[in-house]
């Protein structure tokens, strides 16, 4: 329980009381689907009651990332900036580590933002595509830190150093209960397979461009990997 809460306060805004070791969430990173279930779930409540389909994908896009603490979208906001970047991987990762906000990051938060949001509002179901799509980020955000090789100490650095090859198994076996969700069980599969598609596709590009993977890679990744699933659902 000590791990859950620990990964729990670094994943969400929620007020859980006094600060958990970190160290019991870094032993156990396998678990960030749990928060995904935690995240989704309490936006998937909060829609289930709205009618209105773009006031719903609104609501659950804002829920989303004010349960985050928006820790996950700043990492998005700074990997577009790395991503932007001209020139040699020290000049890409400078401007994906330093503080100012340039116009890479906005188009990559304006871009994720607009992908889900459009998304949510065709989907067939929208509480089961937003659960759907956070535990399947969550599930991207533990393969990266698993996978992910860091280039500088940091948060992830710190994770990775205590990730095991076999932390892949429980963190994609957390996901199988959206297979319970009342929707067709191929969309669930379809999902899954995108989260492996994209998570590779980070890693490949995050490797080539910056040499290694942070925790603003990582983040950000769990803002792809949600819209991209959004996305699938919707076209689906």
């Amino acid at each position: 329980m000590r791990s859950i809460l620990a990964l729990l306060q670094f994943c969400t805004s929620l007020p859980l009381g006094r600060p958990a070791e970190f160290e019991h969430f870094a032993r156990r990173s396998y678990l960030y689907p749990l928060a995904g279930y935690v995240i989704g779930g309490i936006a998937a409540g909060i829609t289930y009651w709205i009618a209105s389909p773009v006031v719903g994908a609104a609501v659950a896009v804002a829920t989303v990332l004010i349960l985050s603490g928006c820790n996950h979208f700043d990492g998005l906001l700074d990997f577009g900036d790395g991503l932007m970047a001209h020139g040699s991987r020290e000049k890409r990762v400078a401007a994906m580590t330093d503080r100012t906000t340039g116009a890479g990051a906005v188009a990559a938060g304006i871009i994720v933002t607009l992908i889900a949001f459009s998304g949510l509002q065709t989907v067939a179901n929208l509480p089961a595509a937003i659960l759907i799509a956070e535990v399947s980020a969550k599930v991207a955000m533990s393969w990266l830190t698993t996978l992910g090789t860091p280039f500088h100490e940091g948060i992830q650095s710190y994770l990775h150093g205590f990730a095991k090859p076999w932390f892949l198994a429980p963190a994609f076996l957390l996901a199988l209960p959206l297979f319970l969700l009342p929707v067709p069980q191929t969309a669930v599969a379809a999902a899954l397979a995108a989260t492996v598609a994209i998570t590779a596709l980070v890693l490949a590009l995050s490797m080539r461009l910056f040499g290694g993977v942070n925790g603003d890679v990582v983040g950000a990744t769990n803002e792809i990997v949600r819209a991209g699933i959004i996305l699938l659902l919707a076209l689906l």
